[in-house]
This record gives C-alpha cells, sequence and structure tokens, in this order.
C-alpha cells in the first residue's frame, strides 16, 4: 500500500477553509467584525509569504472557539459546509482522491487548518485520515490553546512522522514512496520528504520551486480531471 497525501487549502479546494471559516465567525456577529477581519487578512498575508507565525495564529483563530458554546459552532460549522465549502471543492479533487483509491492507496490529509473545522471536509472528501492542528479541547469545550504540534511547515513533517510511526514498521520507507499534492511554500519540507511531489495549482514560490526541482505540477481547478501544467 502507498501513501497518497494531500493538502487541503487551495490544494483540493479552491480557496482556504481557515481564512472562510474566520469570516463565518464576521457574518455571525461572533466577533469583532472590523478588528477581527483585519487579523485574519493580515494572517492570511503572512501564510502566503511564508511568514507566518503559527502559534500566534492559533491563539488569534482559536480564542472565538473558546467564547462560544459547542452546540452553536457545530451548528454554524454545519451550514459552512454547505454554503462555503461545497462550492469550494476543486473540481477534480474527487476524480484525483478515486484515482488514489482505485490503486488501493492510504489516502490522508495533512492541513495547517485545526481539526473541527477540517474534520467534516475530509469525511465530505471520503479521507478516512486527517491530520491537523488540534484545537485543546477540555470539559467539552475549546480552551484557546493549541494541542501538540502545529501541522504546519516542519510541523507537517513531525506529525507525518509520528502518524507512519504508529500504523507503519518503517515510517522513512513508506514517505520514500509516498506522493504529496500541495499548492503551498509552506509545504516545501514534506514535498522535499517524499518519492513523489505534486505541485497542485502552487503559488508562484513553490512553482518555482517545483519547476526547478522538475517536479510534477498540474490544475484541478480547469475540470473535472486533473490536468498536467506545462
Amino acid at each position: 500500500m502507498t501513501l497518497a497525501l494531500f493538502d487541503l487549502d487551495n490544494t483540493l479546494l479552491a480557496g482556504d477553509s481557515d481564512h472562510a471559516w474566520n469570516e463565518t465567525l464576521i457574518a455571525r456577529g461572533a466577533v469583532d467584525r472590523e478588528s477581527f477581519a483585519a487579523g485574519n487578512d493580515r494572517f492570511y498575508e503572512q501564510y502566503l509569504a511564508g511568514t507566518l507565525d503559527i502559534f500566534e495564529f492559533c491563539r488569534f483563530a482559536f480564542a472565538p472557539l473558546a467564547e462560544q458554546p459547542r452546540e452553536r459552532l457545530e451548528a454554524w460549522r454545519e451550514a459552512f459546509m454547505q454554503e462555503v465549502i461545497e462550492p469550494m471543492i476543486a473540481p477534480a479533487a474527487h476524480a484525483l482522491l478515486q484515482s488514489h483509491r482505485e490503486a488501493g492507496d492510504e489516502l490522508v490529509i495533512i492541513t495547517a487548518t485545526n481539526q473541527f473545522v477540517t474534520g467534516p471536509i475530509a469525511e465530505r472528501l471520503g479521507v478516512p485520515h486527517l491530520l491537523a492542528t488540534i484545537a485543546e479541547e477540555r470539559d467539552g469545550g475549546f480552551t484557546g490553546e493549541v494541542a501538540g504540534t502545529p501541522c504546519f511547515q516542519h510541523g507537517k513533517v513531525d506529525r507525518l512522522h509520528a502518524f507512519l510511526a504508529q500504523h507503519h514498521d518503517d515510517p522513512d520507507a513508506v514517505m520514500a514512496r509516498a506522493t504529496f499534492y500541495s499548492d503551498s511554500r509552506n509545504d516545501i519540507p514534506l514535498l522535499e520528504r517524499v518519492g513523489q511531489p505534486v505541485a497542485v495549482d502552487p503559488d508562484p514560490t513553490l512553482d518555482a520551486h517545483a519547476r526547478a526541482q522538475d517536479w510534477s505540477r498540474l490544475t484541478l481547478r480547469a475540470g473535472p480531471e486533473p490536468i498536467a501544467l506545462d
């Protein structure tokens, strides 16, 4: 069995679920509109630039989770899935996932976005394993803190290696045969560790890096099937 790894935001999704969820919190009146919107955009710009402090961002993003009852958050998330995530699924995402299922591969989504937001997305896409940043929970609610290692940049490598150590005898050998699909410069550390790195609708920095390394490049946004980029 070969490992098939998928970034989520701007890869399987044609958009960013983390940024969009925060916009949902703004629309629901859960946060101060002006200041939270400014912070949301600022952190997203830092993410795109590869300069994001993931712990600072988690404190920002998880604070509203700690201030709301779990039942309310889940109701908002259900509407978010229907209204925001469904239209955001990249046109060829299902075909790409299905090709790996038919090959008998082990499918894993690995994402910096927290597990509360991404859990239902992984279920919707039919991916059985999810590695995501974990928003700490206690007594049925969120604490506003991050639990463990955030699943971001080199943290993705660490989280994946820990996951593989629980399920495989030789994690390094599994990673050496794995395929990883991502759009982001932030995922270069993990892309460089797998046997088959694939840049999907890549940002400019990853696109240049992928060209220099002669990695595969494709788009999931041009039709119902993945299309190789020239």
